[in-house]
């Protein structure tokens, strides 16, 4: 297989192993480990492989996918045999090559009230096989990881009736809860609205590849199609998780390592798979909250990787400020990057600290299509080819920016703020 025949720079598809991207470091290889989870052997194999065949650098993505970067166009094909060899290599065709995400801590939360893993599975067989590639349902068995800002299309979460889950369509103005059904059903329900979603763009009622995408009247189209009951509301959760040591109860602890805006290097992943062989159960848990979870880990041997994962620049903090920044590389790394919006996210990080910690969100884009968050943020900032941020108060980057400025004036009046409800006013066009 050649690079060339493998690559496109289509929008609103994903890239994989067989089809890489070509972004402005190489090329870029993703990897779509099942249920996103690696063995340590593999974490080894891939870490060495983006040495070999990449610039040594990764990404963990908002899916809980890893990404090979820096890929040379003559050493691809070598990179495609050692995946394959470590049965990393995703299956042909066009479809989304893992539909369902569930928490890294699926199976293992002594919160969950069912297991998001058996369920995400019985979901993945009743789907169509025709879906865009983009489209993802997340399966939430209420444990202590939120999975409400994935950006899913479809949300199936915990309520506090053991016996019901709650079915979510995702809209412009966030999850649509459009009723509560049985666990059992909820297989045939996904598949039902999956499969309408599809023939609706077969017969050329929409364009959208996403249900979030559809218009309202479609979306209560497909809600009368399943006719739920009244919807109970997502079980309450003691907290999102996002760094630091986790007690599992029973089944020992955990680690999330997290990593600023998801970018790691390949010593960090060779590192992590070590601490997994030493200390824990030899798997390795990707985290669509872009991080590393080892799991199965002693209570001293849990202390220990912590502290030596901070050592090597993970984030073990959850009051981290770079932990309420959702960014993707940018510029130079992504060809069609108009700032470094990684770098951009770390001087907004500093600037609006004090903002985070009373729950705001940015999301930093280096160009429009918004890859690293889909979904709406408190503040959305999208590079522009004057060097410049459209600026999106409550909103996401396909929405239009309320004004422009450049770094400088966002950091000066992101600073100036008491509150993250000041921000409309902040960024008026007139913020007087």
């Amino acid at each position: 297989m050649s690079a060339e025949a493998a690559s496109s720079s289509r929008r609103g598809w994903c890239p994989g192993v067989r089809r890489p991207m070509i972004t402005g470091d190489g090329l870029l290889v993703r990897i779509h480990p099942p249920a996103g989870r690696l063995t340590s052997v593999q974490a080894r194999m891939i870490a060495q492989a983006a040495k070999d065949h990449g610039n040594g650098h990764l990404d963990v993505t908002a899916r809980g996918n890893l990404q090979i970067r820096g890929v040379r166009e003559d050493s691809y094909g070598a990179l495609v045999e050692c995946l394959d060899e470590g049965g990393l290599l995703e299956p042909e065709g066009d479809g989304p090559h893992r539909l369902c995400i569930v928490s890294p801590l699926a199976g293992l939360d002594p919160q969950e009230r069912f297991d998001p893993l058996s369920l995400s599975e019985a979901v993945e067989a009743a789907a169509p096989g025709n879906l865009p590639a983009k489209i993802c349902i997340a399966i939430d068995g209420g444990g202590s990881i939120l999975l409400e800002s994935v950006g899913a299309d479809l949300h199936v979460t915990a309520t506090d009736d053991l016996d019901a889950v709650a079915i979510g369509l995702a809209s412009s103005g966030g999850i649509r809860w459009i009723g509560k059904a049985s666990l059992e059903s909820v297989p045939s329900i996904a598949g039902t609205l999956l499969s309408s979603f599809v023939e609706m763009r077969q017969a050329g009622r929409t364009d959208a590849r996403r249900l979030l995408e559809l218009d309202p009247g479609l979306i209560r189209e497909l809600e009368a199609l399943v006719e739920l009951q009244p919807a109970s509301p997502p079980c309450s959760h003691a907290n999102g998780r996002l760094a630091g040591v986790i007690d599992l109860g029973s089944g020992g602890q955990a680690v999330l390592a997290a990593l600023p805006f998801g970018r790691c290097e390949s010593q960090q992943l060779t590192r992590t798979a070590d601490w997994s062989r030493d200390f824990g159960n030899d798997e390795i848990r990707l985290s669509f909250t872009r991080g590393l979870l080892l799991p199965g880990l002693a209570e001293q041997s849990a202390q220990r990787v912590a502290d030596e994962a901070r050592f090597l620049g993970f984030i073990l903090d959850e009051s981290d400020p770079r932990l309420s920044i959702q960014a993707c590389p940018g510029k130079p790394a992504c060809a069609g990057a108009f700032r470094p919006a990684s770098e951009d996210a770390v001087r907004i990080a500093q600037a609006a600290s004090h903002l985070f910690s009373q729950g705001a969100s940015i999301h930093v884009s280096g160009c429009g299509k918004g890859c690293a968050h889909p979904s709406p943020s408190d503040l959305t900032l999208v590079g522009r080819e004057d060097g410049c941020y459209g600026v999106i108060v409550s909103g996401s980057s396909r929405e239009k920016a309320a004004t422009y400025l450049t770094i400088e004036d966002i950091m000066i009046r992101l600073s100036s703020l008491n509150a993250p409800g000041d921000m409309a006013r902040a960024f008026r066009k007139d913020p007087s």
